[in-house]
């Protein structure tokens, strides 16, 4: 074989595993994590575990890297049973960290109807389908930063994995490198601002939105959060980490205001437009791919309440 041949043959196979993250893959994804058999993910649930190792399995197809010991799962207590949350890296050029989580438990089944599951595709299968679908996107490009994926258990019980992973000793130190964590809440619908467009919440806080905006690719648009009265910054995930002073928002695209979905037997996959979440996850992720570690530093205003 020629080396010129080689040489096209390896740009070729080079592209194929840098390709974007399918709708087919984006479905399938979501569709596992909520379908019946998950019974709703609620946590302490064996089903909850199932969604657990689902996950894990996924970080292990993306070849990542153990948070903490010899596994993805990072075990922690709730009423007496042992439940877990999800943590995997990947090492970029930099240390300093970019992190990207959501948390996958729901609010489990009804005993009433003839529909007893509360699937959460919306809430919050989609976020994780996120989280997986950038470590898929990210598997085969070198991103400046390095990248945690944390799928965090127990944030309908009121932030249980967040709160327990947060105070693992062995991730302080990478903890305290994270530049920016962006918690996926809620991206299955297309939101009030159309097509390839999310809130983040809390944007009066920090100059985050902006310094996606001015290196977003293909359209992707960050919009000021329209529900700033209902405080969602300080009502998810991502507040724990707002505690540890990291730059740390959610991102979502549901319409609190006319949303008949949320925390009912509907928030199935019918809710999903799988093709907006498709372009959501590849645009995000080639906006992130745009960032320098060297000058990609957000900062909070001195209106943020870290207490």
């Amino acid at each position: 074989m020629s080396k010129t041949l080689a040489l096209i043959l390896l740009f070729f196979a080079m592209c194929a595993y840098a390709q974007k993250v399918s709708q087919e893959r984006v479905t399938t994804l979501l569709s596992d994590l909520a379908a019946d058999s998950m019974r709703g993910r609620e946590i302490g649930t064996p089903e909850n575990d199932s969604a657990a190792v689902y996950i894990a399995r996924e970080f292990q197809r993306n070849q990542l890297d153990f948070c903490v010991g010899t596994s993805y799962l990072v075990p922690f207590e709730y009423k007496g049973k042992v439940v877990y949350n999800v943590c995997g890296i990947r090492k970029g050029k930099s240390e300093d960290f970019l992190a990207f989580t959501a948390h996958f438990d729901h609010i489990g089944v009804s005993n009433k109807g003839a529909d007893t599951v509360y699937n959460g595709a919306d809430d919050n299968a989609s976020g994780v389908t996120a989280v997986i679908g950038l470590a898929d996107y990210f598997r085969n490009r070198e991103l400046d930063f390095s990248q945690m994926y944390i799928a965090f258990n127990g944030e309908e019980k009121g932030m249980k994995g967040s709160k327990a992973i947060a105070d693992v000793p062995e991730l302080q130190r990478n903890f305290g490198k994270v530049r920016a964590l962006f918690n996926f809440e809620m991206i299955a619908t297309v939101s009030q601002f159309g097509a390839n467009t999310m809130f983040m919440t809390g944007d009066e806080f920090s100059d985050l939105d902006e310094m996606l905006n001015a290196s977003a690719a293909n359209g992707l648009k960050i919009h000021m959060d329209p529900y700033a009265k209902q405080q969602l910054f300080y009502r998810s995930d991502n507040v724990v980490f707002v505690k540890k002073k990291i730059i740390a928002h959610s991102f979502s695209t549901v319409d609190m205001n006319t949303a008949t979905h949320y925390h009912q037997l509907s928030d199935d996959v019918g809710v999903v437009d799988f093709a907006n979440l498709t372009s959501l996850i590849n645009n995000t992720g080639a906006t992130l791919e745009k960032l320098d570690s060297r000058t990609f530093k957000p900062t909070y205003s001195e209106r943020v309440n870290f207490n």
